[in-house]
C-alpha cells in the first residue's frame, strides 16, 4: 500500500462511501480505485487528486497533504545512482533487497535518521 492509498482509503472509510461509489463519482473504475488504494497503481494524476480533494470537500492544509503523499505513491521506484559513490548504490541496493523484511517500526527509525541526515546535511 502507498500512502496516498492508505490516507485515500482512510478518507473513503471514514465517510462510509464504497470504492464503487467512490469510482462513479469520480469517473474511474472501482478496480481501478482499488488498485490505487492496494498501490497496485502508480501515482495518481493531479486532476484526480483534485476530483479526490473536491469529492470529499477536503480542507486546504488537508488538500496539500493529500497532494504531497500523491507524489510520494509510487509503488515502483528507480534510482539512480550512476556518478554517485560505491557506498550510495550499495545502500540504494541493500534497501531495495531488504525493505519487505522490515517492520512498520524498523522503517519508520531509518526514516527517521534519513530525515536527521538530510538536515544535517543542508545545515553544513
Amino acid at each position: 500500500m502507498t500512502p496516498f492509498g492508505a490516507k485515500m482509503r482512510e478518507l473513503r472509510t471514514g465517510k462510509g462511501v464504497t470504492q464503487k461509489q467512490m469510482a462513479a463519482a469520480l469517473g474511474v473504475s472501482a478496480a481501478y480505485l482499488s488498485a490505487l488504494e492496494h498501490g497496485q497503481r502508480g501515482a495518481p494524476s493531479w486532476a484526480l487528486v483534485q476530483k479526490i480533494v473536491g469529492y470529499f470537500n477536503v480542507i486546504w492544509d488537508d488538500a496539500e497533504e493529500l497532494q504531497t503523499l500523491a507524489a510520494a505513491s509510487h509503488p515502483r521506484i528507480v534510482v539512480d545512482t550512476s556518478g554517485l559513490s560505491a557506498p550510495a548504490t550499495l545502500l540504494a541496493n541493500r534497501l531495495a533487497s531488504e525493505i519487505g523484511k522490515l517492520s512498520d517500526d524498523d522503517i519508520a527509525a531509518l526514516t527517521e535518521n534519513l530525515e536527521a541526515a538530510i538536515r544535517k546535511s543542508k545545515n553544513a
